[in-house]
């Protein structure tokens, strides 16, 4: 019988389940690509300015900055695992390869606080454009309580929860169906937001800037913790290492290229929105982009434009949210830490679709009567957690695996690592104290619930599953040969 110890430590060989999986490799280079910047791009920028300003002031720009060169070192980390270990369940699989099942499980708690709040905070943002669309196409308004959660004032918000459901009929549909659709709004997105860039600028005023940082440098850290929770569009990518086409290749490269292409989007319209409207008009405003642009042209239609390229863009981060979600409770239920519904992939679809509406019924409830700020702040740190589990599973994994088949290396290792962990607590310290006491007592709920449940139903329980030899990775992974 084995011990508690040995079963928090128990580590899981890489292989068999990636080429026997249920799932089917269908998505190539640019559709993994898209679904990095569908779910970046979206959440930081279209309706997180109204809470990430009032903190940081102009200097909210450096908040981008900074949130951005952190998550940027640890998608480099990001990239040499999802090439070296390409299986669906992201930094949870990282982590069972690398420090063991209890780790493991902590960081599957940081993914589904990470993957479910910001799919609530995600819908209910697109309620906000939705609104705003409205009432410039049809001059009508949506009731107060009907679009806002309780604590707002409102009873549900129900635009919110309409979107969780059609995202959810989408992947139920079929995964090919689902990223096909997300690379068409991820361009649109991009366009919409050129076209942010190219007519905000001319209300462009420098005097915006003059007091560039009134809150000093803990404000700017405060505001680049709210912004953070954007870049679980890097974890999401590696969500989908089981249904990748040459995952070795394409993991490391989209991952990469999503991120050149959301820091220099970002930056660039923080830098245009400061510069066409003053700060202390950032809080409490809805549709932040949407009114700017209005207030620059001083017509309706270019606000318009872009509540129309935002409605489309938000249901790609929302629709990708789920995705990533779902596809890490895939991989829990296969290695027996959560019920089997969810690891249950449907014959036609090749989905999970009972794993599919449980989520989309959790996160529905989470977006109807959860306000935006605490959503944001508790995906934040969510996934600052899991990119520090990352940088800290990188240097571990190269000093156990030095020869593992890689598809990408990090440069300058291991300072590279070792600056993103550094980044990653300095952020978190930066959080107000409820999100982090609220963070530690959910951690700490999930790990009883291991203890409870999954510890003694793990496939590495001795009698649960055929037994695993426990041999290195580099014998254990399967090489996959399959189309660019």
């Amino acid at each position: 019988m084995t011990t508690i110890p040995q079963q928090l430590l128990r580590r899981k060989p890489i292989g068999p389940d990636a080429g026997d999986s249920p799932l089917v490799r269908t998505i190539g280079l640019f559709p993994l690509m898209a679904i990095g910047i569908s779910c970046t791009i979206g959440t930081g920028i279209f309706f997180i300015m109204s809470e990430a300003v009032p903190l940081a002031g102009p200097a909210v720009v450096w908040s981008f900055v900074i949130a951005g060169a952190v998550a940027g070192l640890t998608a480099l980390c990001y990239a040499e695992l999802a090439g070296a270990v390409p299986v669906s369940g992201s930094t949870y699989s990282y982590a069972f390869v690398t420090m063991g099942e209890g780790t493991a499980m902590l960081v599957a708690a940081c993914l589904l606080l990470e993957y479910a709040v910001s799919a609530g905070a995600v819908a209910v943002g697109w309620s906000q454009y939705l609104n705003e669309l409205l009432g410039n196409l049809f001059s009508v308004h949506l009731p107060h309580a009907l679009v806002n959660a309780p604590e707002e004032g409102g009873v549900v918000n129900l635009p919110a929860v309409i979107l969780i459901a059609l995202c959810a009929l989408l992947l139920v549909r079929g995964t090919k169906e689902s990223v096909v659709t997300n690379a068409i709004m991820v361009c649109i997105k991009l366009a919409v937001l050129l076209f942010f860039i190219a007519v905000g600028i001319a209300g462009w005023n420098s005097d915006h800037f003059a007091d560039f940082a009134p809150y000093g440098i803990s404000g700017i850290a405060a505001g680049a913790g709210v912004i953070f929770f954007s870049f679980i569009g890097l974890d999401a990518v590696s969500t989908a290492g089981e249904e990748a086409k040459n995952p070795k290749r394409n993991l490391p490269l989209a991952i990469l290229l999503a991120l050149l292409v959301v820091i220099t989007l970002y930056v660039g319209v923080a830098v245009v929105a400061i510069g066409a409207q003053p700060a202390d008009q950032f809080a409490g405003q809805e549709a932040g982009l949407s009114a700017i642009l209005a207030k620059v042209v001083g017509a309706s239609w270019p606000s318009t434009v872009l509540a129309i390229g935002a409605v489309i863009s938000i249901f790609s981060v929302t629709l990708v949210t789920l995705y990533g979600q779902t596809r890490i409770l895939f991989a829990m239920s296969r290695d027996g830490m959560i019920p089997k519904a969810f690891g249950r992939v449907n014959e036609r679809t090749r989905t999970p679709v009972h794993n599919t509406l449980i989520v989309a019924a959790v996160v529905a409830v989470l977006a109807g009567v959860i306000p935006i700020n605490f959503l944001a702040e508790m995906t934040s740190i969510g996934t600052l957690a899991a990119f520090l589990v990352v940088s800290v599973g990188l240097i571990i994994l190269r000093r156990r695996e030095p020869d593992l088949e890689r598809g990408f290396t990090v440069p300058l290792y291991p300072l590279t690592p070792i600056l993103s962990i550094a980044g990653c607590i300095w952020i978190i310290t930066q959080l107000r104290p409820i999100t982090i006491v609220v963070f530690v007592v959910w951690a700490a709920l999930f790990l009883g619930f291991y203890f409870l449940y999954g510890r003694k139903r793990s496939i590495l329980e001795p009698g649960n599953a055929e037994p695993v030899p426990d041999v290195p990775l580099t014998t254990a992974i399967r090489i996959e040969k399959d189309e660019p």
